[in-house]
């Protein structure tokens, strides 16, 4: 299937990407190989197939919830190299 260059620059502007020149055509071939790919895909027998719908046959493995003691805010501010009250003091890291 080929592509055309309108299509590519609308991809690239939904994905927010500027190509230019030589990107263009690198871009659209590439493009063209995956969709070559996907036709290829197509060809393959799959009707007496059921769809994947899970990697493995086991469903909703969880561990059991447990409760256990957590830290208290004096505990956890105690190493704190700087802190009020009930907060860790960190150097500003965002400019206005």
């Amino acid at each position: 299937m080929e592509i055309s260059q309108e299509t590519i620059l609308h991809i690239a502007k939904l994905a927010r990407l500027e190509f230019k020149g030589e990107e263009l055509q690198t871009i659209k071939g590439d493009l063209e190989k995956i969709i070559g790919f996907m036709d290829n895909l197509s060809s393959v027998n799959t009707e007496d197939i059921a769809p994947l719908i899970f990697m493995s046959e086991e469903k909703n493995v969880l561990r059991e919830d447990e409760g256990c003691r957590t830290i208290s805010k004096k505990e956890a501010l105690q190493n704190a190299p700087k802190h009020d009250s009930d907060y860790f003091r960190i150097p500003k890291v965002l400019d206005k």
